[in-house]
Parts: structure tokens; sequence; C-alpha cells
């Protein structure tokens, strides 16, 4: 399955968007190296752009809420507190020698909690956004 940011995912708000499409294209180059064999050589890079991403987006996204006045700030920010964390958990755990199936697979789970957080609170988000 390739991710997409389509219409029901934006959030009109064009820093955002862009970043969540840039999300989409590493999530994409991963899945297809895995597809071809080659997920293990992809999945340092895509760890680091993923640790990288989370902390800038996350960032840009909260200085968005708070300049907006978005109530539902305080869950948002414990989310992204949180998402941190485990995905700095789940690349601690990678051996040296590379990641396994298992670590593959714990990463591809993480990045599907990103999706449906984008699906679900990001369009909150942006329906506040809207409204203003």
């Amino acid at each position: 399955m390739r991710y997409e940011l389509t219409k029901d995912l934006e959030t009109g708000n064009a820093i955002i968007d862009r970043e969540h499409r840039e999300l989409f294209q590493a999530v994409n180059q991963l899945l297809d190296s895995c597809g071809k064999g080659q997920g293990r050589a992809a999945m340092e890079p895509a760890i680091q752009f993923l640790i990288g991403y989370v902390d800038k987006h996350f960032s840009h996204e909260e200085q968005l809420q708070q300049e907006s006045g978005y109530p539902g700030m305080p869950a948002h920010k414990t989310f992204h507190a949180g998402y941190k964390k485990t995905l700095r958990e789940i690349a601690a755990k990678i051996p040296a020698s590379g990641p396994s199936v298992a670590d593959l697979s714990a990463m591809n789970k993480h990045v599907a909690v990103l999706i449906n957080h984008i699906r679900v609170e990001d369009k909150r988000l942006s329906a506040h956004l809207k409204q203003r």
C-alpha cells in the first residue's frame, strides 16, 4: 500500500501539508525497498529521516496550534511526545548489524500510528484552522 496526501488529509496549511507529503514519500521509499528485498539497507536512513521529521514537523504543528488557540493542543502535544519517545526506543533497539524483520515490522506499525494520527487528529486541527 502506498501512502498519498489526498485532499481529505490536507490541513490547508502549506508547510504542514508539504511536510506530510515528505513523510509519505519517505515511507513509500522504505516500502518500495522492502518490496525489493532491500528493507534492511533502507531502514537506517528511514529512521534518521523520521526522527528529524517528527522533531521538526511536530514543532511546526504545535506552533500553529498555539498561534490559533487550538483547544486540542494539550492532547496533541502529549501524542507528539509519546510518539517521539517510542520512535527513539525502536531506533535504539536496532542492532549495529542492521534491522531484523521484527525491527522492520515495529517501524512499519509505528508509521501506521502516525498516518492514523494525520487522518484523525490533524483533520481536527485542519477543521479548527479553517474556522479561523
